[in-house]
C-alpha cells in the first residue's frame, strides 16, 4: 500500500498534493472534535472522581455518553445535529456563510482555520519528508501540537492523554532514527523538562506567582 502511494506521489504529484490536502482537512475536522470534547470529558471525569472521594450522594447523573464519537456533533445554540452535508471541512462553512443552517447562529471561525491549518501542514510535511516514517510522525506531532495549542488557548489545560502519549511516541519514532538517535531524544526530553521546571520555580521564587502550568513541562 505504501509503495503504491509513493508511486502515485512520483507519477502524479499534483493529484498527490490534492489527496494530502483532503486527508489533512479530514484530520483537522477530527481535531476540532478533540478540541471541543476532550476538556469536557476531563471535567466530567474529575467531577465524578471528586464525588466518589467525598462520598457524596449527589454524584453527577450522566444523561448521555460523552466521548470523541458520541453524541453526534450539533449546533451549540439550537442543539440540532449537524448533517453530513454541513460537516464537510471548510467547504460547508463557506456554503453556509459561517452560520448554522437551522438557527443562523454564527459558526466559530476556529473550525475552518483548524481544518485548513491541518490540511496545509500535511501537504508541506509530506512534500518535505515524503511518504516516510519521518513524514508520518511529523504529521502526528503537528496534529497533536495543533490540538494542544487550541485546548490550552481556550481552557489553559494540556491534557496528559496527549502530552504523555506523544512523549512516548517521540521516543518510539527515534528508535530507528526518524529525526535523531534515541539517546539524543531522551536527553532532549530531559533537558526540556528540567529547563522549564527551573524557569517555573525561579519565576515563583521571585514573584510569588506561578508563571506556567505543569503541563508545559511535559509538552
Amino acid at each position: 500500500m505504501l509503495h503504491e502511494l509513493q508511486l502515485l506521489h512520483n507519477l502524479y504529484p499534483s493529484a498527490a498534493v490534492g489527496i494530502d490536502l483532503v486527508f489533512g482537512l479530514l484530520v483537522g475536522s477530527f481535531l476540532n472534535v478533540v478540541i471541543g470534547r476532550l476538556p469536557m470529558m476531563l471535567s466530567r471525569q474529575w467531577a465524578q472522581e471528586a464525588h466518589l472521594i467525598l462520598e457524596l450522594d449527589t454524584a453527577e447523573k450522566i444523561s448521555e455518553p460523552l466521548n470523541l464519537s458520541r453524541p453526534r456533533s450539533r449546533c451549540p445554540n439550537c442543539l440540532t445535529p449537524i448533517a453530513p452535508r454541513d460537516n464537510i471541512p471548510v467547504i460547508s462553512f463557506l456554503l453556509l456563510r459561517g452560520r448554522c443552517r437551522h438557527c443562523s447562529t454564527g459558526i466559530s471561525v476556529q473550525y475552518p482555520l483548524i481544518e485548513l491549518t491541518a490540511g496545509l501542514a500535511t501537504v508541506f510535511l509530506i512534500q518535505h519528508f515524503g511518504l516516510t516514517m519521518a513524514g508520518g510522525f511529523a504529521c502526528l506531532f503537528t496534529y497533536a501540537l495543533l490540538a494542544l495549542a487550541m485546548i490550552d488557548f481556550k481552557t489553559t489545560l494540556l491534557p496528559d492523554s496527549i502530552t504523555l502519549s506523544f512523549l512516548w511516541i517521540g521516543m518510539i519514532a527515534n528508535l530507528n532514527g526518524a529525526f535523531t538517535d534515541l539517546a539524543s531524544a531522551v536527553i532532549g526530553a530531559m533537558a526540556g523538562y528540567l529547563s522549564l521546571w527551573l524557569v517555573y520555580w525561579g519565576f515563583k521564587l521571585v514573584t510569588g506567582k506561578e508563571g506556567m502550568g505543569f503541563g508545559d513541562f511535559k509538552l
